[in-house]
């Protein structure tokens, strides 16, 4: 037989165990970071160090960065990358509808064009092109036009065929990258709804792919930019001309070397937020909530360094 024993009233029930301990975290830490950082820091310091003391007159970028042959090339350059861009959006829209097309003979010359233009260096176009009056004597357009061939490609002319045309090759693939994206059902809809296959591409297929259009397009544009300074082989009067005829005259060759990518490191600036803002626009149909702008994310971390002076979390 088993003993029962009998709980009396003196007994005590026996105290739950207590709950868990809290865990004290304690970061790790992560040396390499540190070290690196101290490296970084070490070699930026050296290089400034090392432009301080060279023989670079400072002074003589603050005093040309407004000059009128500076500005006029800042001008060249603006209009040159607008125009080239211009050519080659054009032209890559085409070229990317020729690539698509069921025609073996269009899908061809496209196929061609896009491989010999992506395959040979601006630099190299821009050299044939203005040294094609070695070739031709003469440029023959029938009754509408007839001239030296010297006189009819001007370094203007060589610039925008040289960058228009090569960027059109690059604008191609971008554009047929953008066509493929949209929905082989969009097009079947429309055509079932009797809209022509133009009208279809106008109204149906491009305006939804500009979505993946547009951003390495902003891309292009501001590689197109700092492309422009190859024109001065040309004898083009842009920015890196401009620049290097004011060093050759006062002496401050490296100076206005400087001064030139200062201003291409401003007008690139103002592109990428352009592009930002664009980006945005047509992101509006593709999610839920757009991003915020810079001057939100500013205002955004103001109010947060006001409440954690504040006390407020």
């Amino acid at each position: 037989m088993t003993d029962i024993k009998k709980v009396g009233p003196s007994d005590t029930p026996p105290t739950p165990p207590a709950g868990p301990e809290a865990i004290k975290a304690i970061p790790v830490r992560h040396y390499g970071r540190y070290v690196s950082a101290v490296v970084a820091i070490a070699l930026l310091a050296s290089i400034v160090s090392a432009f301080a003391r060279g023989k670079i007159n400072w002074n003589a970028i603050p005093d040309y960065f407004f000059d009128d042959r500076i500005l006029d090339g800042v001008g060249q350059t603006l209009l040159l990358t607008f125009l080239s861009m211009a050519i080659g959006i054009v032209g890559g829209i085409l070229l990317a509808v020729m690539r698509l097309s069921k025609n073996p003979v269009t899908s061809s010359i496209a196929w061609f064009y896009i491989w010999f233009f992506r395959g040979t260096p601006v630099l190299v176009q821009l050299m044939v092109w203005f040294n094609l009056g070695l070739v031709f004597e003469y440029i023959n357009l029938g009754p509408v036009y007839k001239d030296y061939w010297s006189s009819f490609m001007t370094p203007l002319l060589t610039a925008l065929l040289g960058l228009g045309l090569n960027e059109a090759a690059y604008m191609a693939e971008i554009c047929r990258a953008g066509l493929l994206a949209v929905d082989e059902g969009q097009t079947e809809a429309s055509h079932a709804l009797g809209m022509s296959h133009g009208k279809t591409l106008r109204r149906i297929v491009i305006p939804q792919a500009m979505r993946v259009i547009v951003p390495p397009t902003g891309n292009e544009v501001i590689n197109m930019l700092k492309t422009t300074s190859l024109v001065s082989a040309v004898q083009f009067y842009e920015l890196l001309r401009q620049a290097q005829d004011i060093g050759q005259t006062s002496g401050a060759a490296v100076e206005m070397l400087f001064l030139a990518a200062a201003w291409y490191l401003i007008l690139t600036t103002v592109f990428s937020i352009g592009q930002y803002y664009l980006e945005r626009y047509y992101a509006r149909g593709s999610s839920r909530s757009l991003p915020p702008t810079p001057l939100q994310r500013i205002k955004l971390n103001v109010l947060r360094l006001g409440r954690a002076k504040g006390g407020v979390v």
